[in-house]
């Protein structure tokens, strides 16, 4: 991290009065909850959610739809609420959890397994796919662009050489997608699904991309 960075960080955290050691053994703690295991038989799994969030001045939108095996959206909601987080890396999930759980309490239907583009268990120590998963109950899988101080290995995405995800390339040229558990799903399966819910031209799982397009939607009607 560059000096300039590193100085507004700190600027943000003494504003904040942010106990940035508290909030890494808390997030430490709460990993040692998740099951990376499957929580259903998923290849019965016919309810798929996903997320798309965006900052508008001090406010984040948070948008959430539900599609059914053919992408047919069947529930959708959103949140515009005040951050009252600031960004600091590696804590995204206190910026964005809680008007991410505001949206989904609104949803008249809970899907099967939750598509979050953010980290799962390939976070050092607790990603937002994860934390989501344990407030909620509801299996998550991480989708990613970016992975910190870990390797691939045959396709596998490697932390202190333990398997951690795998990486997926959904069409040829296209830069890889970080896919990771966040809890309750199995690192294989969350590839698979991801895998098998690709629609091409689109890159990313569809859900993601029609959570992206429901969020575009929400913010014209909102002007913002």
């Amino acid at each position: 991290m560059e000096n300039k960075e590193k100085s507004r960080i700190d600027d943000l955290i003494k504003k904040y009065k942010i106990d940035v050691e508290k909030l890494k053994k808390e997030q430490l703690r709460l990993a040692k909850g998740l099951k990376i295991n499957d929580k259903i038989d998923f290849s019965l799994a016919d309810s798929f959610g996903a997320f798309d969030n965006t900052f508008i001045g001090n406010k984040m939108l948070s948008c959430i739809v539900v599609c059914d095996k053919n992408f047919e959206v069947t529930d959708r909601a959103y949140s515009f609420e005040k951050v009252k987080f600031p960004y600091i890396p590696g804590f995204r999930n206190y910026r964005e959890l809680p008007a991410m759980l505001l949206a989904f309490e609104k949803l008249s239907e809970k899907p099967d397994v939750v598509f979050i583009p953010a980290q799962g268990i390939i976070h050092p120590r607790l990603g937002l796919a994860s934390h989501f998963s344990l407030s909620t109950g509801i299996p998550v899988i991480g989708v990613s662009n970016s992975i910190v101080d870990c390797e691939i290995n045959k396709g596998y995405i490697l932390r202190e050489n333990k398997r951690v995800g795998k990486v997926l390339i959904s069409k040829q040229g296209s830069n890889p997608m970080y896919i990771s558990p966040g809890n309750f799903i199995s690192i294989e399966t969350a590839h698979e699904i991801s895998k098998k819910l690709i629609n091409p031209p689109h890159k990313r799982p569809e859900p993601l991309h029609l959570a992206s397009k429901y969020l575009k939607k929400v913010r014209k009607e909102l002007a913002v």
